[in-house]
């Protein structure tokens, strides 16, 4: 297959390239570059509408991961504007450039995130619940909504949860307090946490590709998602250290701003119906077994 990736540089993106080309794939990286480009980038720039399209002609799979990092910096006017325009117009631009193609793709997979449901306490949400109000329920439904595709194109919103692997992200941050015995519960610790190892997610992904039925919005998580509380016994049990400290609600928010509300403090319980239904199988569906695997082989995670 002759795979696109957009944020091919950023975790998954990178994670992605790395298996398809295992498997023998032909993958090419949307990049921002204006000249010396190598032989599998295709250059664009979303800010300007600039894209070199015939690159696209022909290609089987486009996947867009690319978006202002939201973990990164404190939520100011200025970083939430970032974070949404950088999702709407690297998509807005595909959506036009797959208009315009001869021979577009036949799939489509857009990233989204869980962040779409917003706080639910301990409500089990699916595909099918509808938006939550918090600015990062509205950030996923204006990113989906702007993945338009010309009729006969598959098209999937991955929506990821916490995607587990010491390599980088969420679990990476945590991993240096916690092994200093600094680690703990974050408010209540009764907030879910909807979870994916990143072994899982480039499978399920594969998986989406591989299943013509699958379209619309797909839960990238587990089918167990643990409350902050049993996530922080389980990785201090696994890392063999104490987790007695906790970090009250104010002190985050106080810390962290308005992201301490939506990352760290929101409970999302989400059930993956459609990966579920469509028969996928999960290498580590339970947290405990999960970071075992992940802390013990780290080159495999």
């Amino acid at each position: 297959m002759n795979i696109v990736i957009s944020g091919s540089s950023g975790l998954i993106g990178t994670a992605l390239i790395t298996f398809f080309r295992e498997q023998g794939h032909l993958v090419k990286r949307l990049v921002r570059k204006k000249g010396g480009l190598a032989h599998d980038e295709i250059g664009w720039d979303p800010e300007t509408g600039i894209i070199d399209s015939k690159l696209l002609e022909g290609s089987d799979v486009l996947i867009n991961l690319a978006g202002e990092n939201i973990a990164h910096g404190r939520w100011n006017d200025f970083k939430k504007k970032k974070i949404l325009n950088s999702r709407l117009k690297t998509t807005q631009l595909l959506s036009k450039t797959l208009h315009h193609l001869k021979s577009p793709p036949s799939l489509w997979i857009n990233a989204s995130a869980i962040g779409y449901y917003g706080n639910q306490d301990d409500k089990i949400v699916h595909e099918n619940t509808p938006a939550g109000t918090s600015f990062l329920s509205k950030v996923c439904k204006e990113w989906e909504a702007s993945a338009q595709a010309p009729p006969g194109i598959r098209t999937v919103y991955t929506r990821f949860g916490l995607i587990m692997t010491p390599k980088g992200g969420a679990l990476k941050q945590m991993l240096l307090p916690f092994r200093l015995g600094l680690g703990g519960i974050l408010g209540t610790g009764k907030q879910y946490m909807s979870w994916m190892t990143m072994q899982d997610l480039v499978r399920a992904i594969d998986h989406i590709i591989k299943t013509p039925s699958l379209k619309g919005p797909v839960n990238m998580v587990t089918p167990f998602p643990v409350t902050n509380q049993e996530f922080t016994h389980v990785l201090g049990k696994v890392l063999n250290r104490p987790t007695v400290l906790s970090m009250p609600a104010f002190a985050a928010r106080l810390i962290f701003g308005e992201m301490a509300e939506e990352l760290l403090l929101s409970s999302m319980r989400v059930e993956p119906k459609q990966l579920i239904n469509s028969s996928f199988t999960y290498t580590h569906p339970k947290l405990e077994e999960a970071m075992h695997a992940l802390l013990e082989d780290g080159p495999h995670a």
